[in-house]
């Protein structure tokens, strides 16, 4: 290869973007969080693949959906001819899932998911090609008690992030029976105002007309607020669902408004719809939606069985999170392990195992490209680390068997904290040192008893 010719860079793809390790506390701390709300529910978490066969989705989410006819990666499998897709959505590869390992046998389940979907639309602030969501789903679950829980629990989940600013929206739109005769009304209340419709309400008329009055058109608003409301349509069953979530949520200080105009994207819903949307995004102004789809088990081959659950945005969660103003800090260690001299790093290893043995999370400096292995040099390297503590080996303490602990975070106007401990002595001092920080509300400790 010619010395002058330059190598041209790789980038990833448009849409599908890097974590880097300065976000990593930040996805780490929601998802610490999410999983320990969705356990304290009682759910239990499901993996599915990331490939499904493109008929699961087709048949699920439905022909005409934005989803399927639009955004989906699909693709031919080269070696057997399989139609396949990235999947764009979970709650069909739970069903899946469910249907093919028969989970439902005996009795209902409560599942939840987390992971990365991908859908081709235009990138933009919290909506991108490769995303992320975690998902809830409760299998087998006929009153309206399961639709408020996962309303419920995530309040629950808002609060324990600390956001605030995000609230509940909240619609039936009943059953099949109901819907077809609302979708009548609905279709010859259009027709009438057919001037109005852009081209996407007229390629829907027909086929999803539902969809129509989930638009962001701002010249179809007042038309479309004026079009049959579905809720005028529901019969007594359906109506005494809602009143159930309704009732429920009220008891419970959960704050809703109703929303006649609320749909969900696919085709598999019914009766409870809801949607928990923020002013903080812009016009991606939706960060978690679900619903009950009580007839998608039977579309894909089960015996019919009742349903609920959601789906939530991660990146745009993350994006509420840091505009929420709380700091949050990187990812930080415990200890960092300074050493000079070959007889020191042999003995900085076994003490940085002992470290890590009594709970603690402990960076043992290496030599880097640039060397900076002067006892100056690593302490700028522990400071700029974010650990709690310095542990020192040197020369002296390898003959003497012991180490300096030196503190790296003395609050302003007290004096640096630095002691000399014997080997054996070390783990249990700094332990004892670092729960005592913690009960004072240090944050940046990472002890793990």
């Amino acid at each position: 290869m010619s010395e002058n010719k330059k190598i041209e860079k790789i980038v990833g793809v448009k849409g599908m973007n890097d974590i880097l390790p300065a976000d990593a506390p930040l996805w780490e701390l929601f998802e610490n969080t999410v999983h320990s709300v969705l356990k304290s529910y009682g759910f239990q978490q499901i993996r599915t693949p990331i490939v499904e066969p493109t008929a699961l989705f087709s048949r699920g989410l439905g022909e005409v959906t934005d989803i399927v006819e639009k955004e989906m990666y699909s693709f031919t499998d080269s070696l057997n001819g399989d139609n396949l897709t990235l999947r764009p959505e979970s709650t069909a590869s739970v069903v899946r899932a469910a249907l093919e390992h028969n989970l439902t046998y005996d009795g209902p389940k409560r599942l939840w998911y987390t992971g990365p979907m991908f859908r081709h639309e235009k990138p933009q602030r919290g909506r991108y090609r490769q995303f992320h969501q975690v998902g809830a789903e409760a299998l087998g679950f006929t009153g309206p008690d399961i639709d408020a829980e996962l309303i419920m629990m995530c309040q629950r989940l808002w609060d324990d992030l600390g956001l605030e600013d995000i609230r509940l929206e909240l619609n039936s739109i009943g059953n099949a029976e109901e819907r077809n005769k609302h979708r009548t009304d609905l279709i010859a209340y259009f027709e009438q105002h057919k001037e109005l419709l852009d081209t996407d309400a007229q390629r829907r008329l027909h086929s999803n007309p539902l969809r129509i009055l989930d638009t962001k058109n701002p010249t179809m608003q007042d038309m479309v607020n004026a079009a049959p409301k579905l809720l005028d349509y529901l019969g007594e069953e359906s109506r005494a669902h809602f009143e159930g979530v309704q009732k429920i949520l009220n008891h419970n200080n959960i704050p809703f408004t109703i929303n006649p105009r609320l749909v969900r994207g696919m085709d598999y819903y019914n009766r409870t719809v809801f949607e928990w949307v923020t002013d903080q995004l812009g016009s991606q102004g939706t960060v978690c939606g679900g619903g009950r789809y009580d007839p998608l088990i039977e579309m894909f081959g089960g015996k019919p069985t009742p349903a609920c659950g959601f789906a939530m945005g991660v990146e745009r969660l993350l994006e509420l999170m840091k505009a929420s103003g709380e700091q949050y800090a990187p990812n930080q260690c415990d200890i960092y392990l300074v050493h000079q001299g070959e007889a020191a790093q042999l003995q900085s290893f076994v003490m940085a195992e002992r470290l890590r043995s009594a709970g603690l999370d402990v960076v043992l400096h290496c030599a880097s490209a640039s060397a900076g292995g002067s006892f100056k040099s690593q302490m700028k390297k522990a400071d700029a680390s974010g650990a709690a503590f310095a542990v020192i080996i040197g020369e002296d303490e390898v003959a003497n068997a012991t180490a300096t602990v030196k503190s790296l975070r003395t609050a302003e106007g007290e004096n640096t904290q630095q002691v000399t401990i014997p080997f054996d002595g070390v783990p249990d001092y700094v332990v004892d040192q670092i729960v005592g920080d913690h009960d004072h509300d240090h944050d940046h400790v990472h002890y793990h008893p």
